[in-house]
């Protein structure tokens, strides 16, 4: 985060995400704001806390990717939940507090992957053992029948046949010694990667046992493992797979059992205590429009709900109580009908920067489609090299794309950049489907193109015919 200044934040987001410069200065003075807290004294730092967004806009202009691509940059804890989803205590739907479990979840599985990366080559080798196990199983010789006790207790059996015995198996050992080396140094070189072997794999199974499920409560479910610890042996089953997917199964399992997870778990609780991000989708919709009766009162009992959480509370987990005092909460929405001033006056307080995103134009879409780093152009290409089919879209052919999304979108229902998604499938759906049969390595789209597949001049002549 020292490095990430708010010009270099703003400058990795304009990577993905065009236009929308009011709500990606908001996003990284508020991540440069949690670096800054990192340095201030002990005294000041419970005294500081985030100051939440909202971010207003119409869908598809960028809401929720500026907020996953800003927690994806600083590697925070993030989740994403959907405000309609939650209900006012005591009603069918989810409570309010799981969107805190779901982030420590979150948090502690991300926490379990970095540490499993920093096992990884000493999981790596102790699989590379296990294979070898199963492709050559290690036997040593029986060495009690070399003790003068063996001999004194079988006095019938003769000194030369114990010896000859013994000769055997050294021969037998010396002979599964080489073929091991012999195929260690295969495993080694990749070439035993597609023989089908059998391994023991953790059986997980159905271990959650949940009461009352019709309620759909998250504390309502219990892991049986939590409650018996070690009382319940792990339950293995058999599995018939090739090397590579072995090697895979087995260095997840060889690394979850050297790691600490009683460390992982408390440096997860941590982390998202401290550096927790989440985002509240449609949180306009749980803005009522001022009536005290129907289901105007459910929504804004979900927001008296929402309000300790955001304001800070602690939250009862199974990893122990979570406080949500230092969580930056983002909410987003179209806020087609309700305004945030409808929303109740205590958590209009708790969300002080509110930002407007600007409706996308054509110009916009051009610059999705030929200077973002995961454009659909870009995505679209590679699914079609799979098939060696080298797609080549001409300039002038994404710049009528753009112009037609643009387009629907003002004649349809705008759903923003999703629109380009919606042109892209129509325009290359007979190329996908006889991609593998084509012969050319080379396939190019130009304007011509995209003017027939569309019918752009047929439909717009066709419009004429109504027109007063």
């Amino acid at each position: 985060m020292k490095e990430l200044t708010p010009k270099k934040i703003v400058a990795e987001l304009n990577r993905y995400i065009i236009g929308q410069g009011a709500a990606k200065k908001a996003v990284a003075v508020a991540l440069r704001n949690r670096y800054r807290r990192t340095l201030l004294p002990p005294e000041l730092i419970d005294e500081f806390t985030p100051k939440n967004i909202i971010l207003v806009g119409p869908t598809g202009v960028g809401k929720t990717e500026i907020a996953r691509r800003m927690a994806k940059l600083i590697k925070a804890p993030f989740i994403k939940v959907e405000a309609t989803k939650f209900t006012e205590v005591g009603y069918v739907g989810r409570d309010v507090e799981s969107m805190i479990r779901d982030l420590v979840s979150t948090s502690i599985r991300n926490v379990q992957q970095e540490k499993m990366k920093e096992v990884y080559s000493e999981a790596e080798q102790n699989v590379n053992k296990i294979i070898l196990d199963i492709l050559v199983p290690s036997k040593k010789i029986k060495e009690t029948l070399k003790t003068p006790f063996d001999l004194f207790m079988k006095p019938s059996q003769p000194a030369a046949p114990v010896q000859a015995e013994l000769a055997g198996d050294a021969e037998k050992e010396q002979t599964r010694k080489e073929k091991r080396e012999s195929l260690a140094k295969e495993l080694a070189e990749g070439r035993l990667e597609d023989q089908i072997i059998e391994i023991e794999v953790d059986d997980d199974g159905s271990k959650t046992i949940g009461i009352m499920q019709g309620m759909n409560n998250d504390s309502m479910s219990f892991n049986m493992g939590d409650i018996f610890g070690d009382m319940l042996p792990q339950k293995k089953k058999k599995k018939t797979v090739p090397i590579k997917e072995a090697r895979k199964i087995l260095i997840n399992q060889e690394a979850q059992k050297l790691i600490d997870m009683d460390q992982v778990q408390e440096i997860g609780v941590k982390e998202a205590e401290q550096n927790g991000i989440i985002f509240i989708d449609e949180i306009d919709k749980i803005i009522g429009n001022g009536s005290n009766h129907g289901p105007d009162v459910s929504r804004e009992g979900v927001q008296r709900d929402i309000l300790p959480i955001v304001e800070g509370s602690t939250v009862n987990t199974k990893y122990g109580p979570v406080k949500t005092d230092y969580m930056l909460f983002i909410g987003a929405g179209a806020f087609h009908v309700s305004k945030i001033s409808d929303m109740i006056p205590e958590l209009q307080g708790r969300f002080p920067i509110n930002v407007s995103l600007d409706s996308l134009t054509e110009e916009d879409f051009i610059e999705i489609l030929m200077n973002t780093e995961n454009s659909a152009i870009k995505q679209y290409q590679e699914l079609i090299r799979t098939e060696d089919v080298n797609l080549i879209i001409e300039e002038d052919a994404i710049r009528h794309i753009a112009k037609i999304a643009f387009l629907q979108n003002e004649e349809e229902e705008n759903i923003g950049a999703r629109r380009l998604h919606t042109v892209m499938e129509k325009l290359l759906e007979e190329i996908s489907f006889y991609a593998s049969d084509y012969e050319q390595e080379d396939f190019v789209i130009n304007k011509d193109y995209v003017e027939r597949i569309f019918n752009i001049a047929e439909k717009r002549e066709n419009y004429q015919k109504y027109l007063l």
